[in-house]
């Protein structure tokens, strides 16, 4: 038994600066391609954390329900869908992926669906920027419980040692009026080297051997996962990363590079995908993930 991912939705035109408005996109995508009507997902989980005008109630998944349309029926017997912010940073996505696995094996919902994204809270950005590298995009992975020996494994995450690396606040004692469309980005100098650390020990804690595994991993620089795939002595040609054009997607990186590869023609010979996200704390998850036939290598 394993959780596999039914379909991947992505929303990263530039028409809207909406964090919200991208995962509705990226969620009614991701259900238009598997086939699956709205009222099929039980839960939805929203992993994103910079968000339109710093908004803080109510929960942004709520905003992403309704904006993709799932659960807006209110009549006694008609379907509920539970949705809830769980929000770590860059490493979001597959903590969001070890709570639908929980949920998906008690067999309380039929699909979860994980979705992804930020934004500039001024909404007046798209790409990233020195004071803000984050672009923004939105993802949604649709999971589902399968008793094929595919899926994803256990999810291991490590915690780093001292000071976050990265962290981003709201400066209160400087934001007067304008402080819903402001965001502070603090980013050590040894960030990445510090983020790589935990990635590998993160990714130890699941790798067994490197033969046919591909790598996606968060892309906090553009090196930052071809220089995890040397630790771990992964070959170049079998790291697959989202387009960074504009820049970082941040908690959406994990699924826009899935997404991307698929697009591109699949994975090749590749037979699992260890996905590693590290991010502020300094802290790292990593999964390996079993790819079904027909999006892996062919039978």
């Amino acid at each position: 038994m394993g959780i596999r991912i039914e379909s991947v939705g992505v929303s990263t035109g530039n028409d809207t600066h909406s964090a919200v408005e991208h995962g509705g996109r990226a969620a009614r995508k991701s259900l238009e391609l598997a086939g699956i009507r709205p009222d099929q997902v039980g839960v939805l989980i929203n992993a994103g954390i910079f968000r339109d005008s710093n908004t803080v109630e109510p929960a942004v998944s709520a905003l992403i329900q309704r904006a993709a349309g799932i659960g807006l029926e209110y009549a006694k017997d008609d379907p509920r869908t539970f949705s809830f912010d769980l929000m770590n940073g860059a490493t979001g996505v597959l903590n969001a992926v070890q709570v639908a696995a929980s949920i998906l094996e008690t067999g309380s919902a039929e699909h979860v669906l994980v979705v992804s994204g930020d934004t500039h809270p001024s909404l007046t950005r798209f790409a990233a920027a020195d004071d803000f590298p984050y672009r923004t995009a939105g993802s949604a992975l649709l999971l589902a419980r399968t008793d094929e020996p595919e899926g994803f494994g256990r999810v291991h995450t490590v915690a780093g040692e001292g000071t976050p690396a990265v962290q981003a606040y709201v400066d209160t004692a400087t934001m007067g009026p304008i402080g819903r469309g402001l965001m502070t980005v603090e980013r050590e100098p040894d960030f990445a080297q510090r983020l790589l650390d935990v990635a590998v020990r993160a990714a130890r804690g699941v790798l067994i051997d490197t033969d046919g595994v591909a790598l996606i991993a968060s892309t906090p620089t553009a090196e930052f996962p071809l220089r995890l795939a040397e630790s771990l002595g992964i070959e170049a040609d079998s790291v697959f990363t989202p387009d960074l054009t504009y820049g970082d997607p941040h908690t959406a990186a994990l699924p826009l590079a899935y997404a991307r590869a698929l697009a591109g023609g699949g994975f090749g010979t590749h037979t699992q995908v260890l996905f590693v996200a590290a991010g502020a704390g300094p802290a790292a998850a990593a999964s390996l993930y079993r790819l079904p036939a027909l999006v892996g290598a062919p039978a």
